[in-house]
């Protein structure tokens, strides 16, 4: 269902629960979408009502020509007004890779909304001045690759990056799945999210996790060396923050392991209180 937030209308899948249960916020990564989520729900706790959202720029949600909207602060504030419509006065919040970023950056300025966060494959941003400048860069010749080539051929282009070569493994039916889930996300809304929203454009947020009280699952893939790396020296930055790896798994582990992955999930959301 389609929700008005501050700017742009977000869609919620499957929509807004009863209130009956404690809520676990599910956000996808670039290029996906709330229904990449799908194959997840029925293998989490009964207990817990899952719900995911597209994030501006993907899926069923708005698609603005301004890349305002796609900013931190933009997705931060369009996040807010999603979740206060939400029947409950905290969530637990799941980001996947961008969708990480985001609900890191949902948490870290709304911490009191947030009951616990679990954070797949996802940074808190880049820290150095010239890593950040190159990877804007890199970024921008995305964008230019999107808008001169179109979907199609940039969706081909990003599911055969080095990021995601252990999804080679994965049977051809779900290749050729995710492929088309892909190519429903337009060419606006992609290259507007690399660049109000790529990791060099957002404010890096290393200085800030030590102010944060919430538990945290910190999930990589261990063939996503890169990632693996990552968290394992940022769980320590954390004040309640636990970091798993997933064997034979690379960046996108819900995907690759699924049931692996939700009973990791499982066994950190019956640790909360």
């Amino acid at each position: 269902m389609l929700i008005q937030t501050a700017n742009v209308k977000l869609n919620l899948e499957p929509g807004i629960p009863d209130g009956k249960k404690d809520i676990l916020l599910f956000i996808h990564g670039f290029t996906g979408s709330a229904l990449e989520w799908q194959h997840i729900f029925p293998l989490i706790n009964p207990a817990y009502d899952c719900v995911a959202v597209d994030l501006v720029g993907h899926g069923l949600s708005d698609s603005p020509e301004s890349s305002l909207y796609y900013s931190a602060s933009s997705i931060t504030s369009q996040l807010y007004n999603l979740i206060k419509q939400l029947p409950a006065k905290k969530v637990i919040l799941a980001g996947y890779s961008m969708g990480g970023r985001a609900a890191l950056s949902f948490a870290v300025k709304h911490p009191s909304l947030i009951k616990a966060l679990i954070l797949e494959s996802a940074s808190p941003g880049i820290k150095d001045v010239e890593e950040r400048n190159a990877r804007i860069n890199n970024d921008e010749r995305l964008v230019e690759f999107i808008l001169t080539k179109g979907s199609n051929e940039f969706v081909n282009h990003w599911m055969n990056i080095e990021l995601f070569s252990s999804q080679k493994k994965l049977p051809k039916d779900i290749l050729e799945q995710q492929f088309r889930a892909k190519l429903k996300n337009n060419k606006m809304g992609l290259s507007n999210s690399l660049i109000g929203f790529g990791t060099g454009t957002m404010p890096q947020l290393y200085d800030v996790l030590e102010k944060l009280n919430f538990p945290a699952l910190l999930v990589t893939g261990k063939l996503d060396i890169k990632f693996t790396q990552i968290n394992s020296k940022i769980v320590f930055d954390f004040k309640n923050a636990a970091h798993t790896v997933i064997a034979d798994a690379g960046h996108n582990a819900h995907l690759e392991k699924p049931d692996i992955f939700s009973a990791e999930l499982n066994k950190f959301l019956n640790s909360l209180d």
